[in-house]
């Protein structure tokens, strides 16, 4: 497994955070080789930066999202990555809906890798206030730390 895609509903919160995270935890261990994207099931917010909440707690913690535009999901997605990795059941469902077959099993819920959050979903804080950004933040790291553990042997 060597390249990632995380999906959230429009690519400005979660996904890109996870992809932030990710990369950053990675690279702290030295792990390289790494394809990491984030896109979203809705393209409404296409070639848009993060929003500006999700920017602000994931800087509190460390990590920089402002190298990330958003993209919509597309057919290629499905081919290109190894793993893609839904923020909630939702995502997911409209994911395997779409999804050639031979793609469906490449998709999964992103906090099967957490340990703090497993079998949970990373809540959509936007519209929220920096207490929601810093709960799905929270869910993010211990997925993205869960996902490190696999990866990097």
């Amino acid at each position: 497994m060597r390249s990632i895609l995380f999906v959230c509903t429009a690519n400005i919160c979660r996904s890109p955070t996870a992809e932030g995270v990710l990369r950053k935890l990675l690279a702290a261990k030295g792990a390289q080789g790494f394809e990491l994207a984030s896109a979203g099931t809705h393209a409404a917010r296409d070639g848009m930066p993060p929003f500006p909440m999700a920017v602000t707690a994931a800087r509190r913690r460390g990590y920089d999202l402002t190298r990330i535009v958003s993209q919509p999901l597309v057919p290629d997605h499905f081919d290109r990555f190894d793993l893609i990795l839904a923020m909630d059941r939702g995502h997911q469902r409209h994911m395997l809906a779409i999804a050639p077959t031979r793609a469906r099993g490449r998709i999964e819920m992103f906090l099967e890798y957490s340990e703090a959050f497993h079998g949970e979903e990373v809540g959509d804080p936007y519209g929220g206030n920096e207490r929601d950004y810093e709960a799905a933040l929270d869910r993010i790291e211990d997925g993205c730390r869960g996902l490190v553990k696999v990866l990097v042997r």
